[in-house]
């Protein structure tokens, strides 16, 4: 029971969101496979849906392109061009509108200027700074016994964390947006709208683990400053 008490909370939480992200990587990967065998009643293209999408919030100036890979759909602010992968790009699943819908919905929040789209952008180049230092500072810290280089790791880390908690809200908005669009504006019966409900919950949990990781590599690198 003491060795329990004396583990470090960072070090389960960072164990916790492990499993979790394994569970909805797999629960993506299932979602993904079932629904992109059914195809949509209105036999749109992820390609075509997003250019929809995209067309009636006056966006014809972002682009649509294939993107390599499975599952490697992303919006681009920098170019303003949505990338679909050539399965969604091309394929007229209920699980390709579904994530066209949800990319297009990122190219909506860029040009509506989403605030925690703007934040969470804000932070990338914090985010990737940190990232290169981060390792540094606590092989220093940690060979060296400087505390002060771990809690400066630490801060760092943080920014990381932060980036992970406005990416929640982001996604989650991108897949309400792209559910609304789905079953009202385009009509999808409630049948199909469960595929696009099941894929798009699915992906959403890999980032709500990624941000717990986060929290827990924070907690972590906390107790081990305090404990040097």
């Amino acid at each position: 029971m003491l060795y329990l008490m004396d583990i470090n909370p960072g070090l389960l939480i960072i164990v916790f969101a492990m499993v979790m992200g394994m569970i909805a990587s797999g629960a993506v990967r299932s979602a993904y496979r079932r629904w992109s065998r059914v195809p949509n009643s209105r036999g749109m293209s992820g390609a075509q849906m997003a250019r929809a999408i995209l067309d009636g919030y006056g966006l014809a100036q972002v682009d649509v392109e294939m993107t390599p890979g499975t599952l490697s759909d992303h919006y681009d602010p920098r170019s303003s061009t949505l990338r679909l992968s050539r399965d969604v790009y091309g394929g007229s699943s209920v699980a390709a509108v579904g994530i066209a819908a949800h990319e297009a919905g990122h190219a909506v929040q860029h040009a509506m200027g989403y605030s925690p789209l703007k934040v969470r952008n804000s932070l990338v180049p914090l985010a990737n700074l940190g990232s290169q230092l981060l390792f540094p500072l606590l092989i220093g810290g940690f060979l060296f016994r400087i505390t002060n280089l771990i809690y400066i790791g630490a801060v760092i880390y943080f920014v990381a964390l932060l980036f992970h908690l406005f990416t929640l809200p982001v996604e989650f908005n991108a897949s309400a947006r792209a559910v609304a669009w789905l079953e009202k504006a385009q009509g999808f019966p409630p049948d199909e709208m469960e595929g696009v409900r099941s894929v798009l919950k699915a992906a959403s949990m890999t980032y709500v683990a990624s941000a717990l990781a986060a929290l827990g590599q924070l907690v972590w690198l906390l107790m081990a400053g305090r404990r040097r």
